[in-house]
């Protein structure tokens, strides 16, 4: 019989995120977003749910076409309300006890989940940081 072998996966396992980093990790987060991405979003949403945080953005909406409005069947309140309230999700970051070394998947909407992703330096961990600026493609003027 084989010898099995562990080895070491960035996209699967990790570990719970302890309550008393969540405050440091989200700001950090959101510090970076207002330096390098302000204007590019109304808020950012940071959210840890076991291994996994998660980070989504929200704009303003663009003035819907009347056209737009005919299809979807909604008044233009009810269309920037809705639009305002949908999130970008921009990337996952999976945990594995070091804050400043977590892997990233990139969500990707042709697919609509997330997908695994490097790091632009090349490396499968990164700081929350370089994952923000990664996923931040999603951002627009």
């Amino acid at each position: 019989m084989a010898r099995r072998t562990w080895v070491y996966d960035p996209q699967s396992g990790g570990r719970q995120i302890p309550d008393s980093i969540k405050p440091r990790i989200n700001q950090r987060i959101q510090d970076y977003a207002e330096k390098h991405y302000a204007g590019k979003y109304a808020r950012i949403d940071v959210r840890f749910h076991g291994k996994f945080c998660y980070i989504d953005a929200y704009t303003e909406p663009e003035e819907p076409e009347e056209s737009l409005l005919k299809i979807t069947g909604e008044t233009r309140e009810e269309f920037l309300k809705r639009m305002r309230n949908s999130p970008i999700h921009l990337c996952r970051l999976r945990y594995f006890g070091n804050e400043n070394r977590w892997s990233m998947a990139f969500y990707t909407y042709s697919h609509e989940k997330y997908e695994p992703c490097i790091f632009p330096h090349g490396s499968w961990e990164g700081t929350p940081e370089e994952a923000f600026a990664t996923s931040a493609v999603y951002l627009h003027d």
